[in-house]
C-alpha cells in the first residue's frame, strides 16, 4: 500500500500545527530471495569436477564458467591450505620445489587400500598395499565366475587370476586420460556463462553480469592452480640383484598371483599416485582461491537480488548448465578412469588370465605349481594354517614331492603305511590329495605343462 501525501494537524502549546508525513513512491530496492541461495547448491558436484582436472588431459583450461556449490569448493581448499600438516611443511620449504601431496587430502575422496601382498622367493610379506592393488583385484573380482574353470571337487571356489605384467614400467611418470567428450562437453557450460554475462551486459544490468564473471573467473583461475600440479604416478625401483618380484594378493574368494620382475610388481604393490606442485607458493595460491570462492558465495548471495528479473534468469541459467555439466562429470567411474590409467599407461596392457577352481586346497596348490618359490613351505603354511595330523601328513608329502617331482605326482601312494589313521582320517586325506591331483591336472592343461 502507497501512500501519496498526507497532512497531520495536532496541537503543539495550543497552536495547530501540520506534520507532513513520509512519502512512500516504490518499495525498498534491497530484497532477498532465492535465486542468490542457488549458488550454495551443487557442492559435491562441484568438488568432483574440479577433482578431474588431473585426469583429463588439458581439463585445466576448461574451468572458466559459473560453477554453482562456490561455498563448498571454498571450505574444501581452505581445510587444505590451512592443514596442520601441511603448515608445518610450508613453514620449512617454501621456497623448496617439487612438493608432493596426496590427492585426497584435497578432495576428500576415499583412500583405498589394497589386500595383503605374499612375496614367493623373498619372503617379503606386506600387510597392506596400496591403491594400484586394490585397482587391480576389483577389476579381476569384477570378472565373477569367467574364466577357465579347472574340473575338481566344489566346495568353495576360489578365483585365482595370472597377472603377467611383462617389463618393469619407469619409476615416475605422468598418466593421463584423453576424452573428446570431456573437451566437447566442456564448452557448453563456458558459452551459456559467457554468452549469458555478455547478455547482461548488453541490457545493463551490471549486477547479474558482473557477478556472473566472478564466479568465471573464480572458477577458471582455481583450474589453472590445480592444474598446474603433475599428476604423477611413482613406486620405489628395486635394489640391483633382487629376484623376481612374484607374489599373491587377494582375499579368501579372488587372488590375483603376480609374476614379472621386482620393479614391475613394486608397480602394484607400492604404486601411488600424488600431485606435484612446482613449489610450496602454490598452496598460498590454492588459500586464495578459497577467499576467491567465499567472495564469489557472499557477493551472489546478497547482490544478485538486486538484479533484475532477466538478469536472475540469466544468472540462474548459467549455473543450471554448469551444474548439469558438473553432475555429469562426477558421474564418470573415476575407478574406471584410474583402472584405465594404470593397465594402459603404466602397465602397458599385462596379460590377465583368471581360472576358477573348486576348493581353496586345490587353489593353494595350484598357486605354488605357477609361482614355483623355491622353498613354499611358508607360503603352504600361510595359506592353509591347518596343523592336525592328517594335514601335517599331507603338506610333508606334498612339499617333498614339490621338491622331487616324480612319477605318481601329487597323491597318497608313497605315505606308505596308512594304518595310522582311522578311517575318517584317510578319506579326509584321500579328498586332499583329490585335490592337489585336480590342481596339478588344470596347471598342465591350461598352462600347457606336460610334466615338470
Amino acid at each position: 500500500m502507497f501512500i501519496s501525501h498526507v497532512d497531520a494537524h495536532t496541537l503543539f502549546n495550543g497552536q495547530s500545527v501540520t506534520i507532513p508525513l513520509l512519502q512512500l513512491d516504490k518499495p525498498p530496492r534491497f530484497s532477498l530471495d532465492l535465486s542468490g541461495a542457488a549458488s550454495l547448491l551443487g557442492g559435491d558436484d562441484a568438488v568432483s569436477a574440479m577433482a578431474a582436472v588431473h585426469v583429463y588431459g588439458g581439463r585445466r583450461w576448461l574451468g572458466w564458467y559459473n560453477t554453482p556449490g562456490s561455498f563448498q569448493i571454498a571450505k574444501r581448499f581452505s581445510s587444505f591450505a590451512k592443514s596442520v600438516t601441511l603448515r608445518g611443511k610450508l613453514s620449512q620449504t617454501f621456497f623448496s620445489k617439487n612438493i608432493e601431496t596426496d590427492p585426497t587430502a584435497l578432495f576428500g575422496t576415499v583412500d583405498c587400500k589394497g589386500p595383503k601382498f605374499r612375496a614367493a622367493h623373498s619372503g617379503t610379506v606386506m600387510q597392506e598395499t596400496g591403491y594400484v592393488a586394490a585397482l587391480l583385484m576389483k577389476e579381476c573380482a569384477a570378472w565373477g565366475s569367467e574364466g577357465r574353470v579347472v574340473p575338481g571337487r566344489r566346495t568353495q571356489p576360489v578365483g585365482i587370476t595370472i597377472a603377467d605384467l611383462g617389463q618393469a614400467p619407469a619409476s615416475e611418470m605422468h598418466p593421463a586420460h584423453s576424452n573428446a567428450f570431456t573437451l566437447l562437453f566442456a564448452s557448453v557450460p563456458i558459452a551459456v556463462s559467457v554468452g549469458t554475462c555478455a547478455l547482461c551486459a548488453v541490457c545493463e544490468d551490471w549486477y547479474a553480469s558482473s557477478l556472473i564473471l566472478v564466479g568465471i573467473v573464480a572458477s577458471g583461475i582455481s583450474c589453472l592452480v590445480l592444474g598446474s600440479a603433475d599428476f604423477v604416478f611413482t613406486h620405489p625401483e628395486p635394489a640391483k640383484g633382487s629376484p623376481a618380484g612374484d607374489g599373491i594378493i587377494g582375499s579368501d574368494r579372488d587372488i590375483v598371483l603376480l609374476r614379472g620382475t621386482e620393479g614391475a610388481v613394486n608397480s602394484i604393490t607400492r604404486g601411488s599416485f600424488s600431485l606435484r606442485f612446482s613449489s610450496a607458493a602454490h598452496y598460498t595460491l590454492i588459500r586464495w582461491c578459497s577467499v576467491l570462492f567465499f567472495i564469489q558465495c557472499i557477493s551472489q548471495l546478497l547482490l544478485i537480488p538486486q538484479a533484475s528479473l532477466f538478469g536472475q534468469l540469466m544468472f540462474l541459467s548459467s549455473l543450471g548448465v554448469s551444474a548439469l555439466y558438473n553432475a555429469w562429470l562426477s558421474s564418470l567411474d573415476k575407478e574406471k578412469i584410474h583402472q584405465k590409467l594404470v593397465f594402459e599407461r603404466v602397465l602397458e596392457n599385462p596379460t590377465l588370465t583368471k581360472y576358477t577352481l573348486g576348493t581353496r586346497t586345490t587353489a593353494v596348490v595350484f598357486m605354488l605349481l605357477v609361482l614355483q618359490p623355491q622353498d613354499p613351505t611358508g607360503l603352504l603354511n600361510e595359506l592353509l594354517p591347518n596343523d592336525t595330523k592328517v594335514w601335517k601328513q599331507w603338506k610333508a608329502t606334498i612339499l617333498e614331492q614339490l621338491r622331487h617331482p616324480r612319477d605318481q605326482y601329487l597323491s597318497e601312494s608313497k605315505i606308505g603305511n596308512l594304518d595310522v589313521f582311522t578311517q575318517q582320517e584317510q578319506d579326509l586325506l584321500h579328498l586332499l590329495f583329490e585335490d592337489a591331483r585336480a590342481a596339478y591336472n588344470g596347471y598342465r592343461e591350461h598352462l600347457g605343462i606336460d610334466s615338470l
